[in-house]
């Protein structure tokens, strides 16, 4: 197929794709995840070349969550979750691609040029000491319509901090968000996944909603290029979330994952889509 014949068609899957609306977030499961600390599941066994250009399936590459406090609290106009969602629902077969602990000059860009050659949008939760040094990466982000979501300004284990601190962490990041990307941040998503119950009160005070992911790359080791893209193609499934990093270390691997898994998920009929607005 000509590689215009290509581009084509990735467009015409992602039509109607565009942003999932109050109306098809509200149905997300607010369920909790499990992070760094928690001991992951076994790897699926690479793919290989001949499974890869088969159409991606379910797999078992979950994560199970950690943080579960009851059911949440309407009160006010962003309800105060007792556990992070987990993952989206949309129309047919939609994911969402989150990169973590950036902006990095290094890595940041070359995963924003790939999401812009196959007119792609993903969610960058960003860490405020970061986005202050590389505010003109933020402001790309917002003019190829990328969410921007706060993972704090420091990037701290929150289980460890007072409210006070928990607060000033969310709300410089919150800040310095708005002031680079030109609206304040409708999604947070706690350091190493550890939320407890001020970390989902504040946030829900600062109008945040708390996302968790359903697939780790768990790219942060370094597993290699194939086997980042293998989690990803075999944690495949309408409504999860999937978790990266674009920075926080070396994360050339899961820039070269990217344009590798990116193109094959598309052309297996997924819908990569963010959400762009908070819960009702």
């Amino acid at each position: 197929m000509q590689k215009d014949q290509l581009l084509t068609r990735r467009r015409a899957l992602l039509t109607g794709a565009a942003t999932l609306g109050a109306a098809g977030v509200a149905a997300a499961l607010a369920q909790g995840t499990g992070n760094r600390a928690a001991p992951p599941p076994p790897v699926p066994p690479a793919a290989g070349a001949q499974a890869a250009r088969r159409p991606l399936k379910p797999s078992e590459y979950r994560l199970r969550p950690l943080a579960g406090y009851g059911p949440p609290s309407t009160a006010g106009s962003t309800p105060v979750r007792r556990q992070p969602l987990l993952r989206m629902s949309g129309r047919g077969r939609t994911m969402v691609l989150t990169f973590d602990d950036g902006p990095d000059p290094r890595y940041t860009p070359p995963i924003l040029d790939t999401l812009a050659r196959y007119e792609v949008r993903a969610m960058f939760f960003v860490c405020g000491g970061m986005a202050a040094e590389n505010r003109d990466l933020l402001a790309r982000m917002a003019d190829e319509g990328h969410v921007v979501g706060n993972h704090t300004w420091s990037h701290p284990l929150l289980t460890r901090l007072s409210r006070r601190r928990i607060r000033s962490e969310m709300e410089r990041t919150c800040d310095i968000i708005e002031k680079a990307h030109g609206e304040r941040p409708a999604w947070f998503r706690a350091p190493y996944g550890a939320w407890n119950r001020a970390a989902f009160q504040l946030g829900a005070e600062l109008g945040m909603e708390p996302l968790g992911w359903t697939v780790d790359t768990l790219d942060w080791t370094s597993p290699g290029t194939a086997t980042i893209v293998d989690r990803v193609e075999q944690g495949a499934a309408p409504g999860v979330v999937v978790l990266s990093h674009d920075a926080g270390g070396d994360r050339s691997q899961s820039v070269r994952a990217l344009r590798t898994y990116l193109p094959e998920l598309l052309d297996s009929g997924y819908h990569i889509s963010v959400p762009r607005r908070q819960y009702a």
